[in-house]
């Protein structure tokens, strides 16, 4: 769980996970100033602090590592924003231990009525829409969303894929598909309902104008380097790790 002040919504993520669907629960908090620490330790969760804010992609680099190094066969990332139905987790890591994907996406984009009427902003869908049919017809891909927060993985894909030459924003999440892609790993999707609430966390138009220009530029650095014209950091095989440069 990749957290910043989410005090309000982190016990309900916690207590809607079904008993047995997980072995240790790891959060990692960003320089929260509010109690989500406290409450984490009160509830019994792994909990690892930033010494600063690094971002969200920053956060999530430490959710990995820490999952890596407590011996996690699957890893799931979810949000302690209680965006997310945390009730799905056993669906969602069922399809990695049937060794059917690799990595596994919550969709929140069942059907248009659905989405919007659960709070989605009409903007922040149809950005959503167009991004995901771009990545989609550029990857190779049939996926029903690309810019979810809920993910599952199989040990495997964190080994290989070198996240840490990644943004610490959010385009993080981006540039770890496209490398899953591009390391060759099977990428599926399950259906996720989704609540918008106060307490769940978003960015604002800037950064999410920002966030979809450098998905895009990710997927150019993708082509170019498949193309064998440039050559990404990001898609170079996970010798040595090294800062990313967005």
């Amino acid at each position: 769980m990749p957290a910043y002040n989410a005090e309000a919504t982190v016990e309900q993520t916690v207590r809607d996970l079904p008993p047995g669907c997980y072995d240790e629960i790891i959060l990692v908090d960003d320089c929260s100033t509010d109690r989500t620490v406290a409450i984490a330790e009160r509830l019994g969760l792994t909990v690892v602090r930033h010494e600063r804010n690094r971002g969200y992609g920053g956060n999530q680099k430490t959710c990995l590592d820490t999952a890596l190094a407590h011996g996690a066969g699957y890893i799931v990332m979810i949000h302690p924003d209680y965006q997310y139905d945390p009730r799905v987790v056993p669906h969602v890591v069922g399809f990695l231990k049937a060794d059917i994907c690799d990595v596994v996406l919550g969709n929140r984009i069942r059907t248009r009525k659905e989405a919007v009427g659960s709070g989605m902003p009409r903007i922040k869908y149809a950005a959503n829409r167009f991004l995901t049919i771009a990545e989609n017809i550029l990857y190779g891909q049939n996926l029903g969303e690309w810019h979810t927060g809920y993910r599952a993985y199989r040990r495997k894909v964190i080994e290989t894929i070198p996240y840490h030459r990644n943004s610490e924003d959010f385009v993080f999440d981006s540039q770890f598909l496209a490398q899953a892609v591009h390391f060759g790993f099977r990428i599926g999707d399950v259906p996720v309902p989704c609540r918008y609430m106060p307490e769940a966390s978003s960015i604002n138009l800037r950064r999410s104008t920002t966030y979809g220009l450098m998905t895009l530029w990710t997927a150019a650095r993708w082509g170019l380097h498949k193309a064998h014209l440039v050559t990404s950091e990001l898609f170079m095989p996970k010798e040595s790790d090294t800062p990313a440069d967005a």
